[in-house]
């Protein structure tokens, strides 16, 4: 059903003759944060899972009517994996992958259907399954108190970053910069879903504030695709200050030279359950600003520059100051590609393969 290639982990664990079933509902809702997560795990377990997907693109109520009755039919007895935060209720032999709580934490950044479904499942879900997979230790920590369960049925395995992601020759970067008709070889990056919870309205006004001291040639670059209105309220920033350039939906190949030719990358996100753009950034290359709220401090460690994503005036500051120091961000940009080497979707794939090992047996 889906290309995700043939490369296995190698592991030779007795039950792969069985199967796991995996729950690919979600990968034909386009490469997000959480597509990409199951798309590069499944790539590296090709050999051990069976992944399973409506015949066409299910969203919405009947995307969750499938994945409620009929999906479950579908198994003949094999471990389910559902990897994107929402699986079968009925399917106790199941692993599920929770990539944050925002919706049972912060439901006023979604819509009141959406947030009422999941904030109704999740709990359930979470009581109901073998194990959880979650990315980070802040986000266990948020499933074991919201949901009751027992740490110990929560298992912590950090994101990789796809080798793609590194610094890019400057004629690749010029090619990118065209094909999405950035006005400038010069800029500041923020990529991310445009959602509440990202906080581009608080970066755009940080912007705002330094655009009459920044090189005129500076522009604040904003990549990414509106949420889903059906998922997410209202995002819209109203009247943009100068130099501000929105690229939309930015196809998979442009994104790496996209992050390698960036000065900066800005992600002043209010809520992450890992924060994979991040990592992506410091592999390419580009020093980092971030939130110091959830689990970015975790991921990001002393390698970026965090800020009170509440602040805007700190986050306009944070900006000023790495612009200015050309020998600040080469120090981050290093510390950054350094880091950024802990992170293996390999490495991701051998220790889920693990957990679903275990729940098998």
């Amino acid at each position: 059903m889906m290309g995700f290639g043939q490369q296995g982990t190698g592991t030779g664990h007795a039950f792969a003759r069985r199967g796991i079933v995996v729950n690919c509902r979600s990968v034909a809702g386009g490469l997000s944060g959480v597509q990409r997560y199951t798309v590069e795990i499944c790539r590296y377990l090709s050999d051990r899972i069976d992944p399973v997907a409506p015949r066409r693109p299910l969203q919405g109520v009947i995307g969750h009517a499938w994945e409620q009755t009929v999906l479950p039919a579908m198994l003949d007895g094999r471990l389910l994996w559902s990897p994107s935060n929402t699986g079968p209720l009925s399917v106790e032999k199941q692993v599920l992958t929770v990539h944050d709580v925002a919706v049972l934490e912060h439901p006023e950044w979604f819509t009141r259907r959406y947030a009422a479904w999941y904030r109704w499942l999740i709990p359930k879900l979470l009581r109901k399954v073998h194990r959880v997979i979650s990315e980070s230790e802040f986000t266990k920590g948020r499933i074991v108190e919201l949901s009751q369960i027992n740490p110990d049925r929560v298992v912590v395995i950090p994101c990789g970053v796809d080798p793609r992601f590194r610094p890019y020759p400057e004629e690749e970067i010029q090619r990118a910069l065209y094909a999405l008709q950035i006005p400038s070889r010069h800029y500041v990056l923020s990529l991310c879903t445009l959602e509440p919870r990202k906080n581009l309205r608080r970066l755009v006004e940080a912007w705002r504030r330094l655009s009459s001291v920044l090189p005129k040639d500076l522009w604040l670059v904003l990549a990414g695709s509106k949420g889903r209105d059906v998922v997410f309220r209202d995002s819209g920033f109203g009247s943009m200050p100068a130099r501000v350039h929105l690229t939309g939906f930015v196809p998979d190949a442009a994104l790496p030279p996209l992050f390698s030719g960036a000065m900066v990358f800005a992600y002043p996100s209010l809520y992450e359950g890992f924060g994979l753009p991040v990592i992506e950034a410091m592999k390419s290359g580009v020093p980092v600003i971030t939130g110091n709220l959830t689990a970015l401090p975790e991921v990001v460690g002393d390698n970026g520059v965090m800020v009170d994503p509440r602040d805007t005036d700190a986050i306009a500051g944070a900006l000023l100051r790495l612009i200015d120091d050309a020998e600040r961000r080469a120090e981050l940009a290093a510390l950054g590609l350094k880091h950024s080497r802990r992170f293996s979707w390999q490495r991701a794939a051998e220790l889920t393969l693990e957990v679903l090992a275990e729940a098998a047996a």
